[in-house]
């Protein structure tokens, strides 16, 4: 009696199941594990050879699953794996290159950089770098508290990239210590062009491994991502 060639549709269908399931637990590894870390990695790696021992054991002897296949499902996996060792051989550079930079910036402590945030006034005068709008023939200082009140306002000259803001408020008296945002509202023809913040100078005096990347903290506490530094320059007065 001789034995047929074509396996029973169950064995058949029995096969294809496990055929499938290895496949897509190899491109399950495939899409997710690029994010994963190596411990998780690892799991999903026994999870993957334990589905393929049991598609070898659940073969049908007279048709068997062509070691081909068993060949790509292998380097699927290790395709992915190799992937997530490069990706996390990537952030170890990454963090590296971050300590770097944070060494070159802790140079910039103790000098005096430009940047466009609230101005921490303790009562000395504050350097400003003014920048007017093309064609204004007018400009004012706005000057408002931490709350968003106006609490000065002063014509400014436009032909002065720098001057000093001595922080007066409107009843002529020095400001309170504290936070001031300024800006700069450029007119023509006594009409309101355009409105921006002014940039100031203020002393560095740290820098620092923030959670999005280096930053620099300002005289007064304020704390400023390095890419917003647009100049530096040497202390008007060392301390």
């Amino acid at each position: 009696m001789q034995l047929t060639q074509s396996p029973a549709p169950q064995a058949q269908a029995q096969q294809q199941t496990q055929q499938q399931q290895a496949q897509a637990a190899a491109k399950q590894a495939e899409e997710g594990q690029a994010a994963s870390s190596a411990k998780a990695l690892s799991s999903d790696f026994e999870t993957f050879l334990l589905m393929l021992t049991t598609q070898m054991e659940n073969q049908d002897p007279l048709n068997p699953i062509e070691s081909e296949d068993f060949a790509v499902q292998l380097a699927t996996f290790s395709g992915v794996e190799q992937q997530v060792r490069t990706n996390d051989l990537l952030e170890q550079m990454a963090s590296g290159f971050g300590g770097t930079g944070l060494a070159q910036l802790a140079g910039w402590v103790g000098m005096d950089a430009r940047v466009t945030a609230p101005v921490a006034f303790d009562g000395t005068p504050v350097d400003l770098a003014l920048n007017p709008a093309p064609g204004a023939d007018g400009a004012e200082l706005i000057v408002k508290d931490a709350f968003g009140a106006e609490v000065a306002r002063e014509a400014v000259p436009l032909d002065q990239e720098v001057i000093q803001w001595a922080g007066i408020g409107k009843s002529g008296t020095p400001l309170p210590a504290g936070n001031y945002t300024l800006e700069l509202a450029s007119s023509s023809r006594g009409e309101v062009v355009a409105t921006e913040a002014v940039p100031h100078y203020a002393r560095i005096t740290e820098a620092r491994q923030g959670p999005n990347g280096v930053e620099l903290v300002m005289a007064g506490g304020t704390k400023i991502p390095s890419d917003d530094i647009t100049a530096l320059r040497d202390p008007v007065d060392p301390l």
